[in-house]
C-alpha cells in the first residue's frame, strides 16, 4: 500500500455512501486508516432499500444527498444503503473518476455501469473479501461430508451407541480421506481459485467447469477444465461455487446428479437455485451420496424439508461467507483498488456487467 501511495501525484479524496450498520460492520479502524492513508475520507450515511435481485428504487433526496457528498471527490465508494449511481449523478459530478462497490454481488445492482464506463470513470467491486472465508468452509464441507460426519453428529446427539463394527460400515470409512481424491469445482472465480490454492496439501486432482474462465488458469494453478456431466461422472468430491444467473438457474438437475458415483460429496457454497432440489432430495434419497448444503433453494430452508431429517446431509445457514473478517476485507481491497488506480496501476476487480 505505501509503495502505491508514494506513485501518486496528489492525496485522493475519497466519499464513502452505505448503511449506518454497514459502516459499522465494515469500516474498522484499520479499514478505515486504509482508506485514510490514500487521503480525505468523507462518510455519509443512507439507508436506501437494498436487495441482491433489484437495483434501489429512485430517490429524489437520496439523489441530491449522494450529489452534494460527492462533490469534490475523486473517488466515491458505496454500499448498502446507497442510491443507485445512475446518469445523472455522474453528470453532477464531473470530477468523479473512480466509482466501487464494497458489497454488491459483483452485478452492477447499485451502479448505471455502461453510463459510467461512457464517462470514463473506473468502477470496480470488492465483494470477493468475503470469498476467503467460503473457500476455507468449502474445504470444511468438503472433509465432513467425506466422513459424513453430518450422521455421526445426529447419532451423537441423540444418545445412540456408535460402535467400531458399524463404523466401518459407512461411507466415512470407505472413503473418507480427501488426499488423492479427485475434486470437481464448478466455477473458477474468486472463490473456486482460492479454493484450489487451499487442496493443494491434500495433492488432490482437481477438474472445473466454467465456460467463461480463461483457459490459461489451468496452466497457471494446474487443474483441468472438462464438461459439466463429464465433472459429475468423474469427481469424489463436487463443490459448487456458482452464482446465481440466467445461464446457472437449475444448471445441476438430475441428469448431472445421477451421474455421482457411490460415496461421492456434493458441496454447495454458491446459491442453492443453481440445483434443482427436487432432483437433489430424489438423489439423496438413495442413500449412496452425502450432500453438505451452506445455500438451499428456497432459503432459509423451510422446517418440513426432507433435507433436515436426511442422515446423509450435513447444513449450515449460508454462514460460509459471513465473519468478522470479511466486511473490513471489503473496504481495505477497496482501498488497495484506488491506490492502483491513482497510481497509474490496472485495477483487478473491475466490475462487469450481471450476465
Amino acid at each position: 500500500m505505501f509503495e502505491k501511495k508514494k506513485r501518486m501525484e496528489r492525496p485522493v479524496s475519497i466519499a464513502l455512501a452505505c448503511s449506518a450498520a454497514m459502516y459499522q460492520r465494515c469500516v474498522s479502524p484499520d479499514a478505515l486508516a486504509a482508506l485514510e492513508s490514500l487521503g480525505p475520507v468523507t462518510f455519509a450515511a443512507f439507508e436506501e432499500p437494498s436487495s441482491w435481485t433489484e437495483p434501489p428504487p429512485y430517490s429524489a433526496e437520496a439523489e441530491a444527498r449522494i450529489i452534494a457528498l460527492a462533490e469534490g471527490h475523486d473517488a466515491l465508494v458505496i454500499g448498502p444503503g446507497a442510491p443507485r449511481i445512475t446518469a445523472a449523478i455522474l453528470d453532477a459530478v464531473p470530477g468523479l473518476r473512480f466509482v466501487g462497490e464494497i458489497e454488491g454481488d459483483r452485478f452492477a445492482r447499485r451502479i448505471d455501469l455502461d453510463t459510467a464506463s461512457a464517462r470514463g470513470v473506473k468502477v470496480v467491486d470488492t465483494t470477493h473479501g468475503s470469498s476467503y472465508p467460503v473457500a476455507e468452509w468449502a474445504l470444511a464441507l468438503s472433509l465432513i461430508g467425506l466422513r459424513n460426519a453430518g450422521e455421526l453428529f445426529r447419532r451423537l446427539i441423540s444418545g445412540e451407541d456408535i460402535t467400531r463394527e458399524w463404523k466401518k460400515t459407512q461411507i466415512g470409512f470407505s472413503n473418507g480421506e480427501l488426499t488423492g481424491k479427485r475434486v470437481g469445482i464448478l466455477g473458477c472465480g474468486f472463490i473456486g481459485r482460492h479454493l484450489i490454492g487451499l487442496l493443494k496439501p491434500f495433492n488432490v486432482n482437481v477438474a472445473v467447469h466454467d465456460p467463461f474462465a480463461p483457459r490459461v488458469l489451468a496452466d497457471v494453478l494446474d487443474f483441468d477444465f472438462t464438461a459439466l456431466d463429464a465433472l459429475f461422472s468423474r469427481s469424489d468430491v463436487v463443490v459448487c461455487t456458482l452464482p446465481l444467473t440466467g445461464g446457472t438457474n437449475r444448471l445441476i438437475g438430475a441428469a448431472q446428479l445421477d451421474l455421482l458415483g457411490p460415496g461421492a460429496v456434493f458441496v454447495n457454497v454458491g446459491r442453492g437455485a443453481v440445483v434443482d432440489p427436487d432432483a437433489l432430495v430424489a438423489r439423496l434419497a438413495r442413500g449412496d451420496i452425502v450432500a453438505c448444503l451452506d445455500v438451499s433453494d428456497p432459503e432459509p430452508l423451510p422446517v418440513d424439508s426432507p433435507l433436515r431429517g436426511m442422515h446423509n446431509v450435513f447444513l449450515s445457514p449460508h454462514i460460509a461467507g459471513v465473519t468478522a473478517q470479511a466486511g473490513p476485507r471489503f473496504v481495505t481491497l477497496m482501498a488497495e483498488e484506488i491506490a492502483r488506480h491513482f497510481s497509474g496501476l490496472e485495477t483487478r476487480y473491475d466490475l462487469v456487467p450481471r450476465q
